[in-house]
């Protein structure tokens, strides 16, 4: 208690040796950005729309480089590991940057921040998933894959009716992680000008002066969105279970 007591008498001692005054306490004001409160709603479906749009591209051209990546053909692992090794090995915000930014300058048309977004979500989404995918791939058993042969099954038609169905199955939770990654990436997308969760927070502390409460509010509505597709990703892993 004496502790606290000196503490107290040390703090405006502080303060007034800054020429500032001293703080009186958490000043809060939640009622302030009420009225903003639908604005900043609206950005949901702008966060939504970059992140499942973004996880189907990417998924799927991951799932084409994971192909590339058990191809007997040398050019083709060569390209998909190369192309894997880029998008890893280079910040996101860079590369949005750079395909927002440079890709007037290169094909001489401007290209919406929606359109940049998903461009780069989904391309280093593809170079992250198609590791997942390829050892989805590999776990899935040998036996199935030359029974599939051995009964005149064409490649194509193997991959897709027996060996990858069983390897998402095997890489669901990975990939529910992955979805979840991209969703608070997103918020990237607000420093090209996207009017996402994010962007709508800043606008909204800029204009009434206050930071706190909005971006709280922001990180909250985040927070619930992962969780739900937490939620929602374990309802799907047990009905897939059930079904083994």
């Amino acid at each position: 208690m004496s502790s606290l007591l000196s503490i107290s008498g040390i703090v405006p001692n502080v303060f007034q040796f800054l020429g500032q005054a001293a703080p009186s306490g958490l000043n809060l004001d939640f009622s302030k950005i009420v009225p903003n409160i639908p604005f900043i709603l609206q950005g949901v479906w702008v966060t939504l729309s970059f992140t499942l749009v973004s996880a189907l591209f990417g998924f799927t051209w991951g799932t084409v480089l994971s192909i590339f990546k058990i191809s007997k053909f040398r050019p083709l692992r060569w390209f998909a590991d190369f192309y894997t090794s880029v998008f890893r090995g280079t910040p996101l915000i860079l590369q949005l940057a750079l395909i927002y930014f440079s890709t007037p300058q290169l094909i001489n048309y401007a290209i919406s921040p929606f359109v940049a977004g998903v461009i780069t979500f989904s391309l280093n989404s593809a170079a992250y998933s198609s590791e997942t995918i390829r050892g989805g791939i590999m776990a899935v058993d040998k036996g199935q894959r030359e029974a599939a042969l051995s009964m005149g099954v064409p490649y194509p038609e193997m991959m897709r009716d027996v060996i990858l169905p069983q390897a998402f199955k095997n890489i669901l939770p990975a990939l529910v992680n992955e979805s979840i990654a991209l969703l608070k990436d997103s918020s990237l997308v607000s420093t090209v000008g996207a009017l996402d969760l994010m962007r709508r927070g800043q606008i909204v502390a800029s204009e009434k002066f206050i930071y706190f409460e909005p971006l709280i509010l922001v990180g909250l509505i985040y927070y619930i969105m992962v969780m739900g597709f937490t939620v929602l990703a374990r309802r799907l892993e047990r009905r897939m279970r059930k079904s083994d």
